[in-house]
């Protein structure tokens, strides 16, 4: 098994469960996307959402494995609730629109529903002290509010010259 970190220290982001889950839906959504005639203008619109959604959940773990700040992590996580959320729903749109195997739906929001026990553990492992304030007061950890003071702005700095070097 290889290590869950690299050699800086990042995540490998490809050897979390969450990814690999992420992985094993977008399969399974590129196959039901292939049932989808593209001579059906309305089902292939339907099928280019699946297909941006499905996508995001593993380009968002992958971004936000990539960063260590709380609120960018937090970031990615919104983003990838928000194309989960979207996804377990897609099954009504799809059958509106007269889609005939919608029945296969289901193996999603089933895998979705993993997806989303893997993600609770995922999203609790984040650094809450590792942190920039957002100012726009949505990606802060519990505590920290968008007026609050950063405390970094407190640390002297003295740059270095030209002659300090010598």
């Amino acid at each position: 098994m290889r290590a869950m970190f690299d050699k800086e220290g990042r995540e490998n982001y490809q050897e979390l469960p969450l990814f690999k889950k992420g992985k094993e839906i977008f399969e399974v959504v590129h196959q039901i996307c292939q049932l989808i005639p593209d001579d059906d203008s309305p089902l292939s619109s339907v099928k280019g959402i699946l297909l941006e959604d499905v996508m995001m959940l593993t380009v968002k773990i992958a971004g936000a494995s990539g960063g260590q700040l709380y609120d960018i992590k937090m970031e990615a996580a919104t983003l990838i609730r928000k194309s989960a959320r979207n996804l377990m729903i897609q099954n009504h749109t799809l059958e509106m629109f007269g889609f005939e195997y919608t029945e296969y739906f289901q193996i999603v929001r089933n895998l979705l529903e993993e997806f989303r026990l893997l993600f609770i553990e995922w999203v609790s492992k984040f650094d809450q002290w590792n942190y920039a304030i957002d100012r726009c007061g949505l990606f802060n950890p519990p505590g920290v509010g968008p007026f609050d003071k950063d405390p970094d702005e407190d640390i002297p700095f003295e740059g270095w010259d030209e002659e300090d070097d010598e």
